[in-house]
């Protein structure tokens, strides 16, 4: 190879930059302020509406008066207290699963999972609308992997029945991220266990929303203890905390503790994160109707929308989306919720799939009447404004 002296080694980001500024598909961060700009929250992952419940605050504060701020070490070091302990024991409990196991991410949850139970000589079978976690675990576990249709268990069986690897592994978000629609976990299990596989159901969307107390989709369809079957989740949603955690039977949390390198090689989770998640976890069990409020409120959401005559679907749990097609349609939308108080995910590709720009709704449990009449008015903005360039 020759040197290039003078050669500029940033022009090539420079110029997918623009590429992706002209599609409509530049990310920009936008720090937020607090509740002081005005807008109603309509765009964040707290479900229930805990994120500044009082009683969460202070015990992440008690947790960093006694433990630090940080975690200083790895969870096979130093970085395992005896809020982390408590916490892998009482998650278990609360989604009916023998034993538990926490990451400092959702995304390293999956990440650990996927990679220490499948491996190569494993095949692993993957949803095509699995969250990038669950691909990007797919993609690093040396298994060969399938990606099967939305929701299409006879192909899961199909992958499962052909193979000639000994070992395999089904992996499903419960609610997917977009779509807000639910798994069929009891079809996905009968599945599964026809054909000798573990079935990894990632309870991200699901843990606190779905189920008669919030106890997540798999404990909803009652395989949450099965010895077959693996859930994870994420701290930062219902819970309003960060981190992630792992669920099942005692050998497959060996197993995660012995080889999973998500786990072994990551710095624990901060104890001010797990003292929150702790009380989180209290708040629900105390007040086991603010899933059913989630998700009534998510249903209200997609019900402004429908009879508006924007393109939605009705939610398992507490994701709403609202498809525009394009970008640049969806940005626009967001930018009109925003004019009108309500601030609104905006989801483009690669996040979506081409041609399925959305904004992507949250329900909170305390959402109240007059913020759902603000979000009406925001979206009959929108599609007034959809119309228009439709006729235009």
């Amino acid at each position: 190879m020759t040197d290039a002296p003078g050669r500029d080694p940033l022009l090539r980001l420079r110029a997918a930059a623009r590429v992706r500024e002209d599609a409509g598909l530049r990310r920009r961060l936008r720090p937020r302020t607090g509740d002081h700009d005005g807008l109603i929250d309509l765009a964040s992952n707290d479900y229930l509406g805990l994120a500044r419940d009082p009683r969460l605050a202070e015990a992440a504060a008690a947790a960093a008066r006694d433990y630090g701020t940080g975690s200083t070490g790895s969870r096979l070091v130093t970085g395992t207290t005896h809020l982390h302990a408590e916490l892998d024991e009482r998650l278990a409990a609360f989604a009916g699963s023998p034993a538990g196991l926490v990451f400092s991410s959702g995304f390293l949850a999956n990440l650990g999972a996927v990679t220490a139970l499948a491996g190569k000589n494993s095949l692993v079978v993957s949803d095509q609308v699995n969250h990038a976690s669950i691909v990007d675990a797919c993609r690093l576990s040396r298994a060969r992997v399938v990606i099967t249709p939305h929701h299409d268990v006879a192909a899961v069986a199909q992958a499962l029945a052909e193979r000639d690897e000994e070992h395999a592994v089904v992996v499903t978000d419960a609610v997917f991220s977009v779509d807000g629609d639910l798994a069929p976990l009891a079809e996905l299990h009968r599945t599964a266990r026809a054909h000798g596989a573990l079935l990894v159901i990632d309870e991200a969307h699901s843990f606190g929303v779905v189920g008669e107390r919030g106890q997540g989709a798999a404990h909803a369809a009652g395989i949450s203890g099965e010895p077959d079957v693996v859930l994870t989740l994420t701290l930062s949603k219902s819970l309003a905390s960060q981190g992630g955690a792992v669920l099942g039977h005692p050998e497959v949390i060996d197993a995660l503790i012995d080889t999973g390198r998500a786990f072994i090689f990551d710095t624990g989770l901060n104890p001010p994160a797990a003292g929150a998640a702790l009380a989180a976890l209290n708040v629900i069990e105390a007040d086991p109707g603010l899933p059913a409020q989630a998700r009534d409120r998510a249903g209200r959401i997609s019900a402004i929308a429908a009879d508006l005559g924007l393109e939605t679907t009705k939610p398992a749990a507490a994701v709403v989306p609202v498809f525009l097609g394009e970008p640049r349609a969806a940005l626009a939308a967001a930018e009109i919720c925003a004019a009108h108080g309500a601030r609104v995910g905006c989801f483009r590709p690669p996040s979506v799939p081409k041609g399925r720009a959305c904004l992507r709704l949250t329900a909170r449990a305390s959402l109240s009447e007059a913020e759902l009449t603000t979000l009406r008015e925001a979206l009959t903005a929108v599609a007034h404004s959809t119309a228009r360039s439709l006729h235009s």
